[in-house]
């Protein structure tokens, strides 16, 4: 009998185990399945942790603006009740990623990501709340021709000044400027300030590198890439 009592409590405990690993499991979806997710689930609460200003020119229905980068991020969601599900996202994915992670090290049981942010969602033409700042249009998609209609090869930087990669890319990317501007043109676009030309050119992702020759793209690449890549593809 004690035998069998001694099987049992590892085994008991190995099922709570993995009980609690289910519920703080990471949950990622495409912005089509994330909208029925949330229609589909009750007391569902919807984070938008971009800055005020990103929230204020668009957002989700119903969405709560708690800023991932600010001073206060922990204060703020530590009010909040861990036990029910929550639909966090931000412009491209990587932020809200960040936020989602720490929130189940805190302890919030339920918790899903958007896949690919706002950025995603706006291209798949899903609807979104206009908030209280002035529509940001910005370059126009003939601007945009204008830039890369040049005789030299053109290479387009979309980013964005929060994008850790972006950041990182950003000194070589002068340097590469400098060292072949005789053949080469840089152009760096931030999509904050360009959504709709970042939505007419399908641009969903952060950083996106595209290379145009004679108005053609010859090459792209969304991600982190090093110098010597660009260079290779520059020559």
């Amino acid at each position: 009998m004690k035998q069998f009592k001694f099987i049992l409590i590892p085994i008991f405990v190995g099922l709570l185990n993995s009980c609690g690993m289910s519920q703080s499991e990471k949950i990622v979806l495409k912005p089509a399945a994330f909208q029925e997710k949330i229609a589909a689930t009750e007391n569902a609460t919807i984070l938008d942790v971009r800055t005020t200003e990103e929230f204020a020119g668009g957002h989700l229905e119903n969405a709560r603006n708690i800023d991932w980068t600010a001073d206060g991020f922990d204060a703020k969601i530590a009010k909040l009740d861990k036990s029910n599900p929550y639909f966090v996202y931000c412009l491209s994915g990587g932020r809200s990623a960040a936020a989602a992670e720490h929130m189940r090290e805190l302890g919030f049981k339920e918790v899903y990501e958007m896949d690919g942010g706002m950025m995603k969602w706006r291209s798949v033409g899903l609807p979104e709340v206009l908030g209280t700042a002035a529509p940001k249009t910005g370059m126009t998609i003939q601007d945009y021709e204008l830039l890369i209609a040049d005789e030299k090869i053109v290479l387009v930087d979309f980013y964005a000044e929060w994008c850790g990669p972006c950041k990182k890319m950003k000194p070589f990317l002068e340097e590469i400027s400098t060292e072949m501007q005789a053949t080469v043109k840089i152009v760096r676009i931030d999509v904050d300030k360009n959504p709709e030309l970042a939505k007419e050119l399908k641009i969903d992702a952060l950083p996106t590198i595209q290379i145009y020759r004679n108005k053609q793209v010859s090459w792209s690449n969304v991600g982190f890439v090093e110098k010597e890549t660009l260079i290779e593809h520059l020559k």
